[in-house]
């Protein structure tokens, strides 16, 4: 008997840290007023030194899904002080090569380690970084706040000027409650899904103020809509489990 629980743990351990890290799903939603547009939506890539590989099948999977444009909720340092990053000039050379036009707030490792440098980079590489601001793409105003902590007064500059049809990206969903105009759609990363889920339970801790209520999926307990992605990477333990990290694509 303990001879099967060692090789059961030795199988969940080789699993949760080096086989569904590397995994990818796609998961779709329906959204009204797109304008028929294939939307993509990805966060957190936390790209580590020795992760080329994997950001390249997430580059490819996102050029097979053929997207009008491509929005992100940031994080694409690895860690806080950037030392098991890969080199944030690098990974944007890298971005480039994704077939759509690309937009994206800041996450809070990327302002941890040196916001001026990844947005700078980013830009390089002709990636809009969004900060309390918007752009307008046919008929669609793209809105973000990056960041971990948002205020209300942050919320109301992204959004000025603005009118529907409209998305706001935010790092993280903890802004949910906080958006009282009305916007077409939330998109919120940050969480990770918690990493480690339980089955029949779910996730066991979220980087939030509301637990892991926000922990992934579809929202719509105000006027407005939210769709949190489980995310890419990984942070603090490079761990997953029953938590593959997934491509959000929205289409009407």
């Amino acid at each position: 008997m303990l001879t099967y629980i060692i090789l059961i743990l030795i199988a969940l351990y080789i699993w949760g840290f080096y086989i569904e890290p590397n995994l990818l799903v796609v998961k779709k939603y329906k959204v009204n007023n797109l304008n028929s547009k294939r939307i993509v939506f990805v966060s957190d890539f936390h790209i580590g030194k020795h992760d080329k590989h994997r950001l390249k099948r997430i580059i490819n999977k996102i050029n097979e899904l053929k997207p009008d444009l491509v929005l992100s909720g940031g994080d694409f340092i690895k860690g806080h002080s950037g030392k098991h990053s890969l080199p944030i000039k690098e990974t944007a050379k890298m971005l480039k090569e994704i077939n759509a036009p690309f937009i994206t707030v800041l996450g809070n490792h990327d302002a941890n380690y040196d916001k001026f440098t990844v947005k700078q980079a980013l830009e390089e590489a002709g990636i809009t970084v969004l900060n309390n601001s918007s752009i307008l793409i046919d008929d669609i105003y793209i809105s973000g706040v990056g960041n971990k902590r948002v205020s209300p007064s942050e919320i109301i500059a992204a959004l000025e000027n603005t009118a529907s049809k409209r998305i706001l990206i935010s790092h993280t969903p903890d802004i949910y409650y906080d958006v009282k105009d009305d916007v077409d759609l939330i998109l919120a990363g940050h969480v990770h899904g918690g990493q480690v889920r339980i089955p029949f339970f779910g996730a066991l801790i979220c980087p939030s103020k509301y637990g892991t209520k926000f922990a992934g999926g579809d929202y719509n307990e105000t006027q407005n809509r939210m769709i949190v992605t489980r995310g890419l990477g990984t942070s603090m333990l490079t761990v997953r489990f029953c938590d593959i990290p997934e491509i959000i694509l929205l289409e009407e």
